[in-house]
């Protein structure tokens, strides 16, 4: 584990799903994880429309800065969004694994679905990305959160694309053990 006065580091380096889009920073899922995991640090490295190869960008960076126990990319549905090839996603995703291995982290790497509409050829291949890479990378591959939050449109913002404050507790609670067992506690 990082030396530090927490007992583990966590990184989220996602999207807007993770950074508290439309809503205070204090009612997102990853302020609500801290606040039930104190002895933890989780640092969110989350940013709104972030896609993959932004991230691939940043994470040296914020590597070199921090050392870190465990990362949790949730990343790719703005690459989904924008229509990117799924081999890309692929290339990028396996790059911030291996990037983030070599930094001695677990990798939780979160399924992310594209909207039905893109055609169901497209979103099966965007869909089979995470699951090879959860085989050939040796991560844990997290279930995608919105699929119990999406359909429900109480737990959406106006957009129906982002999960509004009531959201975030199911979120943290979906994520709570994959973190904790990825620490170890």
């Amino acid at each position: 584990m990082a030396s530090s006065s927490y007992g583990a580091t966590v990184l989220i380096l996602g999207d807007s799903l993770s950074a508290a889009y439309g809503i205070s920073e204090e009612q997102g899922w990853v302020q609500l994880l801290q606040d039930q995991l104190p002895q933890h640090q989780i640092i969110n490295a989350s940013v709104s429309g972030e896609i993959t190869s932004g991230a691939l960008r940043r994470l040296p960076a914020i590597l070199a800065a921090q050392d870190v126990d465990v990362i949790v990319i949730e990343l790719g549905g703005n690459d989904g969004l924008r229509g990117f090839a799924p081999q890309q996603l692929k290339e990028n995703l396996t790059q911030l694994i291996q990037l983030s291995q070599k930094a001695n982290a677990k990798v939780l790497l979160t399924e992310i679905m594209v909207p039905p509409n893109y055609g169901p050829k497209y979103a099966a291949q965007f869909n089979a990305v995470y699951h090879q890479l959860e085989g050939s990378e040796q991560v844990t591959l997290v279930p995608f959160f919105m699929t119990e939050i999406a359909p429900h449109p109480r737990l959406m913002q106006r957009d129906s694309l982002h999960p509004n404050s009531e959201a975030q507790p199911l979120i943290s609670a979906w994520m709570l053990p994959y973190i904790l067992d990825s620490i170890g506690d």
